[in-house]
């Protein structure tokens, strides 16, 4: 586990908050100097706590009115085919997480596409025995009640 001091933990906070938020203010509002913050700021990037600064996009602004928590069981557990799986995932462009579980299924995936057709062409695409998947469960998104990715510090 990282270790992370108070002013880590400040400047952490307000960047989960607005990753926009520039230097200047972020170093205002951490009661840091400038030149501090930005060593700050690229330290907890080269140690991997930082993993990506983005904007999160409402999917149904963008035309994706179809959300769907996909549970993949494989074929079998072998890490070969779990790989060449994760892989097929990241190329994926609606696949906006892929996440090796526990329990009864492989893998939890979740998926934005246009419309029913587009998620059917997807399932019909990806979920083949050439990718190695048994079976696949799509749950439906009905509500966005809360979506985020703030970790409380």
């Amino acid at each position: 586990m990282q270790q992370l001091d108070e002013l880590d933990k400040r400047i952490l906070t307000i960047l989960q908050d607005d990753a926009s938020i520039g230097l200047k203010a972020l170093a205002e509002q951490t009661f840091c100097s400038l030149s501090t913050c930005q060593r700050r700021v690229q330290a907890l990037i080269e140690r991997k706590v930082i993993i990506k600064q983005v904007a999160l996009v409402n999917p149904v602004a963008v035309g994706r009115r179809i959300s769907v928590f996909v549970m993949v069981e494989m074929e079998n557990q072998n890490p070969q085919q779990k790989q060449v799986f994760e892989r097929r995932m990241q190329q994926e462009a609606e696949v906006m997480s892929c996440y090796e579980i526990s329990g009864d299924y492989d893998f939890l995936l979740l998926v934005h596409s246009e419309s029913m057709e587009s998620y059917h062409a997807f399932t019909c695409r990806v979920f083949t025995s050439e990718n190695y998947v048994r079976r696949y469960k799509s749950q439906f998104i009905m509500n966005f009640s809360k979506v985020g990715n703030r970790i409380v510090l």
